[in-house]
């Protein structure tokens, strides 16, 4: 009888858009400071997106990149999960868009619309589908285009959101690399964090384009108490299903969403853990679906990440949804 396989990371990618917003770009176009945001957000300046960068390029970019680094060939990729709140359209999907482009004849794919737990939400699905025997590898693809759902008028939302995309092959291995998934959503919360217009609900019209309702809406303080609550809980579940204890965890690759919640989470979580996040949130902001993944991969790149190390990687978002998951790297 075959033994069941993992599902392990063999490479990861990433990739940003070449314009700077800084706060102080931010300052000349509302009422804003740069001291203001820095020491509620910890976030200096955001990428974003050119007018004809799309949600699928910037995917397919850190795709190329996860590929390269995992030594697979797109014309061998089986599966394409892409989290996105900001797709390029409706439908088709942007995994269909990112199938074509790359070339990846044998793949399916579809879009999963979590959003800031989107990548978490895409990596356990692909590994589940990898652990079953259904497919031998994914690419698991977090991309988002925020800039072009955010009010630009709106200094309370403005000044948090960026654009960019992470990706990561995931590929059966004989060696647990998963180790452990938590997920979540509470529906009863949606109204705290959405963009209200858009879908059937309330479709595209003059009134709605007029009142901003197709951009991002959020409850400031009251997302914040939940975050920390429920990254926490997420964190410390995940760590407990890997059979492993806060400890062991090398590193951690939080939601790049704000620092005062990614230090409330790590002070809880014991001492000596804010040491071991990574962080990149001052220079991106929060890119939702993309944030774990681009952050991930930066840190590969870093040199931060070893064979043998324990990623502990925990987000939560617009649902309100929320995921953590420990990754032992091959």
């Amino acid at each position: 009888m075959t033994a069941k396989p993992y599902a392990a990371i063999a490479g990861v990618g990433h990739y940003a858009p070449e314009k700077v917003l800084t706060n102080a770009d931010l300052e000349k176009m509302v009422e804003t400071s740069d001291e203001w945001i820095r020491t509620r957000t910890g976030i200096r300046e955001r990428r974003i997106a050119a007018p004809d960068e799309t949600t699928s390029a910037m995917g397919l970019a850190a795709a190329r990149m996860a590929l390269a680094n995992a030594g697979l060939a797109p014309e061998n990729v089986e599966a394409i999960y892409v989290a996105t709140c900001t797709p390029d359209m409706i439908f088709p999907s942007t995994a269909c868009l990112i199938q074509a482009a790359l070339g990846a004849k044998r793949a399916y794919g579809f879009d999963l619309s979590s959003a800031c737990a989107g990548f978490l939400m895409a990596l356990d699905a692909a590994s589940a589908s990898i652990e079953a025997g259904r497919i031998r590898n994914a690419l698991v693809i977090g991309t988002e285009k925020l800039s072009a759902v955010t009010d630009w008028t709106s200094r309370n939302t403005c000044v948090l959101f960026g654009d960019g995309a992470g990706a990561a092959v995931l590929k059966a291995s004989d060696r647990p690399g998963i180790r452990s998934s938590l997920l979540g959503v509470d529906g009863n919360q949606a109204d705290f964090l959405s963009i209200p217009a858009g879908g059937c609900k309330q479709p595209a019209s003059a009134e709605t384009v007029q009142n901003h309702l197709h951009t991002i809406h959020m409850a400031g303080r009251e997302t914040f108490k939940i975050a920390v609550n429920t990254m926490l809980v997420a964190a410390q579940e995940a760590i407990a299903r890997a059979g492993l204890t806060v400890a062991d965890v090398d590193l951690m690759v939080p939601h790049q969403a704000n620092m005062r919640i990614v230090e409330a989470v790590a002070k809880r979580l014991g001492e000596g853990v804010m040491d071991k996040v990574f962080l990149n949130l001052d220079r991106y902001g929060n890119t939702s679906a993309a944030s774990i993944p681009l952050a991930l991969s930066e840190a590969f790149a870093a040199g931060k990440i070893k064979s043998g190390d324990k990623i502990l990687m925990v987000a939560f978002g617009g649902g309100l949804s929320w995921g953590g998951s420990v990754v032992e790297w091959l």
